[in-house]
């Protein structure tokens, strides 16, 4: 069982963790000259990234480093391709944000401070005048300033230096294990934030979940959904959704269900309508775009949620990937499957929120 590290950066100088103050003390870091590799005439380099596009090699340039290294660059490639096949396993409600373009791209994902943020408040209301002499009432919006920590998620493995040469000996493919599990933990980790009673609070910012956002909208479920009907369930449905409709957020919305009430949803709608679900049923509902079950949502909770950037975005800095951080003489050698994200579950200033969370 891996132990996974959630770092944290802030503003004046503040740092949490291992990885946070490593960055403080260096300012950043490049993930690409952490990953050093031995090339084929036995000297050590790093391909970093030059800016552009980025599936472009030419966006890339190889340098030669005076470093130690202990992975060839096909082993690299082993190591990411078993991060990216994890990472792309039922994790859906990151998923959901990257699949709707609800990402916000940090320039400087390991910079020392918060995220700056600013919300609006309503204003600038329109006169009726029969001439348009009258003078209107003089308004501006008002801006306020929050601030969103940026966490590092990051899980440490070890890759054996005596497993590393007979694989090179035998001509096996190096062993991922190690690496798909930590990237397992990390994504797990991710999602968890946006389906947990935890907060996460440094620098002055808070990190929250559906569940636990403030300004969150919340009502009752009418019983737990394996013992009710379906006409019962879409009830709560569309319960919810006039909840977010009095909220003004308007859709399109997703709806996260925990594991238990997955084949719930796929018994049929009543004995009148053979062949035609509840899942069905709701997704008939206007607005509703898609039913997503958590794994991580804790048991009896229902979340719909409005797929537009005011009301959540994925804050991403880097994505998941490998890193090599450290040696311990010559035997072990360290590394992390680490990332910079965190999902930003806002309202706005009038505490209008599009995140309706039923329990």
């Amino acid at each position: 069982m891996f132990d996974v590290g959630i770092d944290f950066l802030g503003g004046n100088g503040m740092a949490r963790g291992d990885v946070a103050k490593h960055i403080q003390a260096n300012g950043r870091i490049d993930p690409g000259y952490m990953r050093p590799y031995v090339g084929r005439d036995g000297r050590v380099y790093v391909t970093v990234y030059r800016g552009g596009d980025a599936s472009d090699p030419k966006s890339y340039q190889t340098k030669p480093l005076n470093v130690n290294a202990t992975l060839r660059r096909d082993e690299w490639i082993k190591l990411d391709e078993a991060v990216l096949m994890i990472s792309d396993t039922r994790l859906g409600g990151v998923q959901d944000l990257i699949n709707n373009n609800l990402v916000f791209n940090l320039g400087n994902a390991m910079g020392t401070t918060v995220l700056e943020y600013h919300d609006v408040s309503d204003a600038m209301t329109a006169e009726l005048t029969m001439d348009g002499i009258t003078r209107g009432q003089g308004d501006r919006v008002d801006f306020q300033t929050k601030y969103l920590p940026i966490p590092i998620i990051h899980v440490d493995y070890e890759i054996n230096a005596r497993v590393l040469a007979s694989s090179r000996n035998l001509g096996n493919p190096l062993d991922t294990t190690n690496a798909e599990r930590a990237a397992r933990a990390v994504a797990e980790q991710l999602e968890l934030m946006l389906f947990t009673n935890t907060t996460y609070a440094f620098g002055g910012g808070t990190v929250y979940s559906y569940l636990n956002e403030p300004s969150r909208n919340t009502a009752s479920l009418t019983g737990n959904w394996d013992t009710l009907t379906g006409a019962q369930v879409v009830v709560d449905v569309l319960t919810m959704k006039q909840a977010s409709i009095d909220a003004r957020h308007y859709g399109p919305w997703m709806l996260y269900v925990p594991t238990a009430y997955e084949t719930t949803l796929d018994e049929d709608y009543d004995t009148t309508t053979p062949g035609t679900t509840t899942r069905e049923r709701i997704l008939k509902i206007s607005g509703i775009s898609g039913i997503r079950v958590v794994d991580t949502l804790t048991a009896n909770n229902v979340v719909m949620v409005q797929m537009t950037s005011d009301v959540v975005r994925l804050v991403r800095g880097m994505g998941i990937q490998n890193v090599e951080w450290q040696t311990e003489g010559n035997f072990v050698t360290k590394y992390k499957v680490m990332t910079i994200q965190v999902p930003q579950v806002r309202a706005d200033q009038a505490g209008n929120s599009g995140v309706v969370h039923m329990s």
